[in-house]
C-alpha cells in the first residue's frame, strides 16, 4: 500500500517523475513482465522503499504513466470544444489514434499483454470524458433517456477505442486524420442518441 504524500510538494513531484521517467526507459529496452521494482528504483537512483512510497508496484506506475500521456493528448485535443458534436466526437477518435500510436513509440518492445490490462481503464475514461458534455437534466427528464445515453456512450467509446487500436496494430496504413474521416460516418451514426 502506497503512503499518502502531498502530491503538490515539488519533492513528492519530483520523485514521481524520475519514477516515472526511469520507467519510460526501461520500457523501450526490456519487455514488461522483466521489468522489476529494483530496476526501476536504481535507474531513478532511489531506494526500492522510496518506489513503494510513491507506487504500488510496476502495474501502478505503468497505469499512471499511461493515463497522464492518455488524458494530456485527449486534453489537448477538445480544449475549446463547449459542447457534444462532430466536432468534438472526431478530435477526441483522433486523439485515442494517437495514443495509440504513441503507445507504440513507448512500449517499442512487443508488449502486448499491456494492452488488455488497461484498455478497460481506457476506454471507461472515454465515456466519462462523452458523458461530461451530456446535459444533466436532459437524462433527467426522460426515464429512458439515462439508459439510452449510457449505452450510446460505452457504444462509442469502445467503438472508438477498438478501431483506433486495429488501426494501429495494422501498420497505419493511413494517417490518423483520413483514418477518422473514413470511420466518421460511422461513428456518428452510433453516436445520435448522444446528440439528441
Amino acid at each position: 500500500m502506497t503512503i499518502k504524500k502531498n502530491e503538490a510538494d515539488p519533492r513528492v513531484i519530483r520523485t514521481r517523475r524520475l519514477l516515472q521517467d526511469a520507467f519510460a526507459s526501461l520500457i523501450q529496452e526490456k519487455d514488461f513482465e522483466s521489468i522489476t521494482v529494483r530496476d526501476i528504483a536504481e535507474r531513478a537512483t532511489v531506494n526500492r522503499a522510496t518506489f513503494y512510497a510513491h507506487f504500488v508496484d510496476k502495474f501502478e506506475i505503468l497505469e499512471a504513466r499511461l493515463m497522464e500521456s492518455f488524458m494530456t493528448i485527449i486534453n489537448r485535443r477538445i480544449s475549446g470544444h463547449e459542447v457534444l458534436n462532430e466536432e468534438t466526437i472526431q478530435s477526441i477518435f483522433l486523439g485515442i489514434c494517437e495514443f495509440h500510436k504513441g503507445l507504440s513509440t513507448m512500449c517499442k518492445r512487443r508488449n502486448t499483454s499491456l494492452v488488455p490490462v488497461f484498455e478497460i481503464q481506457i476506454k471507461e475514461k472515454i465515456q466519462t470524458i462523452l458523458l461530461s458534455y451530456i446535459d444533466k437534466d436532459k437524462m433527467l427528464s426522460n426515464p429512458n433517456a439515462q439508459f439510452l445515453i449510457n449505452t450510446a456512450s460505452i457504444m462509442l467509446s469502445w467503438g472508438m477505442y477498438g478501431a483506433a487500436y486495429v488501426w494501429n496494430k495494422e501498420g497505419c496504413l493511413i494517417s490518423a486524420e483520413s483514418f477518422v474521416k473514413q470511420s466518421l460516418p460511422l461513428v456518428m451514426n452510433g453516436a445520435k442518441e448522444l446528440l439528441g
